[in-house]
């Protein structure tokens, strides 16, 4: 069985959460939404090293891609991302300007993801699972130690849906049938902010409490 760790960074001008997702035992790795500070990602990895087989993208958000191009250069892994978002990436920068920021464009991704694609880390399987409403091609990444949700679902929260793209019944339906469906055990590394878990939004999260 695969020995996952997780690093987690703070990245980009809104402290987006990336998280470096790494196999001890093959010394492969992921890095899911390289949101900014590409050099800062470039050296987690390399003091492990870790051999970077694939870069994922939760959804297009540019506080979630922004340094999507320079990890991409600096470890030649592929870029994946979910189907539906992947015509947004490109735009991401220029989303970027409404808040007074500047950051890199996206490249294409290599890879189109889709519900129930599976990612290969060392022996591990990473599932992805469509939970749109945040954007319209939001995923969510299931892995043996926690899920990587993007902006889906926050500690207390959820995620914002006055964007375009975004729709706040298909985000609560999203929450309910694919993540709270998980064990109330199941760890949650959301996109912003502290790690949770299904049981304590289940119970607590102010928009999932009927």
């Amino acid at each position: 069985m695969a020995k996952l760790v997780i690093e987690h960074l703070l990245v980009g001008p809104l402290q987006s959460n990336c998280f470096i997702l790494g196999d001890e035992e093959s010394g492969e790795a992921v890095i899911i939404d390289p949101g900014g500070d590409g050099d800062m990602i470039l050296n987690a990895v390399l003091e492990k090293p870790w051999k970077v087989t694939a870069i994922l993208n939760t959804h297009a958000h540019f506080d979630h891609i922004a340094a999507n191009a320079a990890v991409k250069r600096g470890t030649g892994a592929p870029l994946m991302a979910p189907r539906p978002d992947a015509p947004f990436m490109a735009q991401a920068h220029i989303s970027a300007r409404i808040y007074g920021l500047e950051v890199d464009s996206s490249p294409e991704p290599d890879k189109l993801l889709d519900d129930g694609d599976e990612i290969d880390l060392g022996d591990e399987k990473i599932q992805v699972i469509s939970t749109p409403g945040h954007t319209p091609g939001g995923a969510t990444f299931v892995t043996s130690i926690g899920i990587f949700p993007g902006d889906s679902i926050f500690a207390g929260s959820i995620g914002r849906t006055d964007l375009p793209g975004g729709d706040y019944d298909t985000l609560i339906d999203s929450i309910k049938t694919r993540i709270m469906s998980l064990d109330d055990e199941t760890l949650i590394y959301p996109g912003h902010g502290p790690a949770t878990t299904v049981g304590r939004e289940r119970e607590y999260n102010p928009f999932l409490v009927v």
